[in-house]
């Protein structure tokens, strides 16, 4: 190849990279545009249950920390009940012949396990927040939401959530 030729396809590749790395700056930009106008959409975040409980004093919180254990121990079988239910439902839809009426009563018994451990959390909470003043209560009230945000201990992939049957079903 000629000297000549060398370096129009050098001076070529050095354009194409420059302008790739132009592109690349410029959708970068972009997205940063976009998420930062979509945070500012969003509500603040909730701080996490346990910055929450920095905004206790050290007695209330080693008292809600010893109420709160407690209570996820007592209902701890239920929600062990509740998986091992789920599991059992989803080896027997795996198997050869689907068995309906087995399949729904075990994803029935989960839901009622996991119900009775969500009653027995927050009936304990409760009974908690009786003991509270309402700053405090103001500072633990999340606790009641559905989900909290926060690490979770690993248990491998959940289960899909099953829909709910449709109403003329349940009549």
């Amino acid at each position: 190849m000629s000297p000549r030729l060398l370096g129009g396809l050098l001076a070529l590749s050095l354009a194409l990279n420059a302008f790739a790395i132009a592109g690349g700056v410029t959708v970068w930009r972009q997205l940063k545009a976009v998420e930062a106008r979509v945070a500012e959409r969003l509500p603040p975040p909730q701080p996490s249950f346990r910055q929450a409980m920095d905004g206790l004093s050290p007695e209330t919180r080693a008292r809600v920390d010893e109420a709160l254990r407690a209570a996820a121990l007592a209902a701890q079988p239920d929600f062990e009940r509740a998986r091992e239910a789920r599991r059992q439902a989803i080896a027997r839809s795996a198997a050869a012949e689907l068995d309906r009426a087995a399949v729904s009563a075990l994803l029935a018994e989960s839901r009622e396990a996991e119900l009775r451990g969500r009653i027995r959390l927050e009936a304990a909470a409760l009974d908690l927040f009786e003991t509270l003043t309402p700053e405090e209560r103001a500072i633990l009230s999340p606790i009641f939401a559905r989900r909290l945000k926060g690490p979770r201990r690993s248990e491998g992939p959940r289960p899909p959530e099953a829909p709910a049957p449709p109403q003329e079903a349940l009549r």
